[in-house]
């Protein structure tokens, strides 16, 4: 059958912007050929709707018609490009690729940090030391507070299970073992990943987004030795102070409790601690310090100069490097505790 004529379906021999929603109607969702003999005028808006349908189902145009309409295809914007799939699963190369780029960052810090005692010159003492005031005195109330908490948690639910059978006094071995063994060191690093990491990789963001790191660069500057070694080593050095913090702050938390829910003294606090929780429990969880602070410190630091020139990649960049600081430590918290299980420690 002939295609339908634009004319018989607007009933006028001119098409303007006040008609072209009685058009869009009567075409309906799938528009077939159209025929426009018969149309006499058409402005732009017209011109540009027909365009839009397809200058190959059109037929039958005047020759002004035509080229108006001609020219209204000439000044529609190219169509957009498909938006790329995004694979279900991710890009396993990419994800190698980060991870040997990464481990060349972490080898890259081993040999600037070797060749310190050699050439004690290049440490940049001043950068350390405000970075360890910052990563460690101003961490040290929130990582205390948390830890006390902790502390306090553990006590009210230990005896609250232990209540039952009579073994009220466990309730030391639990909170000692738990506190100075696992929770301090872990939730300090925790707490440490998304303070101070979410930092180092805000600030050496901003220096890459205001392209002060190629500038470190254009003088013969290593932007590793400047910026990341400094901070990186400044982390090493307040982890462990900062779990000795949450160990005691913990410590007291779990007493405090345990005198007010189950009337255990300090005294006998401190007693049963020293007659049944030896010194290796502490100094697990001390081992475990310096190796958190080095992922927590690498971490914020590699994605801070992976930042882009934009502010949406310096957002991204700093949740990134958090979540994986804090992944990384419980992966390297279990990995610990399967080494002193087979060690027997």
């Amino acid at each position: 059958m002939p295609p339908p004529r634009l004319r018989d379906l607007i009933g006028d021999d001119v098409l303007t912007l006040d008609r072209i929603d009685a058009l869009r109607d009567a075409l309906g969702p799938e528009a077939g050929p159209l025929d426009l003999s018969g149309l006499v005028r058409v402005d732009m808006a017209g011109a540009w709707f027909l365009a839009t349908l397809g200058p190959a189902r059109l037929t039958g145009a005047a020759p002004g018609v035509a080229a108006l309409i001609d020219l209204a295809a000439e000044a529609m914007p190219p169509p957009a490009p498909p938006a790329p799939r995004r694979p279900a699963l991710p890009d396993l190369r990419d994800a190698w690729r980060r991870a040997v780029a990464g481990l060349a960052f972490f080898g890259r810090v081993l040999v600037l940090a070797a060749t310190l005692p050699r050439h004690p010159q290049a440490l940049r003492l001043t950068s350390t030391v405000h970075h360890l005031r910052e990563t460690g005195l101003s961490a040290i109330p929130i990582v205390a507070l948390m830890a006390f908490l902790i502390g306090v948690v553990l006590a009210f639910q230990g005896a609250a299970q232990l209540r039952q059978f009579g073994a009220q006094v466990f309730v030391v071995d639990l909170i000692a073992i738990s506190v100075l063994r696992e929770l301090g060191v872990l939730l300090t690093a925790i707490i440490v990943a998304g303070r101070s990491g979410a930092a180092f990789t805000a600030a050496i963001g901003s220096m890459k987004m205001r392209e002060e790191v190629d500038a470190l660069r254009t003088l013969g500057l290593d932007p590793v030795a400047v910026l990341a070694l400094p901070r990186i080593l400044a982390l090493v050095l307040a982890l462990p102070l900062l779990t000795v913090a949450a160990d005691v702050a913990g410590l007291v938390g779990g007493a405090a409790m345990a005198w007010a829910e189950l009337g255990v003294t300090p005294g006998v606090f401190a007693a049963r601690m020293e007659a049944s929780i030896g010194v290796g429990h502490y100094l697990v969880g001390l081992v475990k310090a310096p190796a958190f602070a080095l992922i927590v410190g690498l971490t914020g630091c590699w994605f801070g100069l992976q930042v882009g020139s934009d502010a949406e990649s310096l957002g991204r960049m700093t949740s990134r490097a958090v979540v994986v600081a804090i992944f990384l430590v419980i992966v390297a918290d279990a990995a610990f505790s399967i080494l002193f299980a087979v060690l027997g420690v």
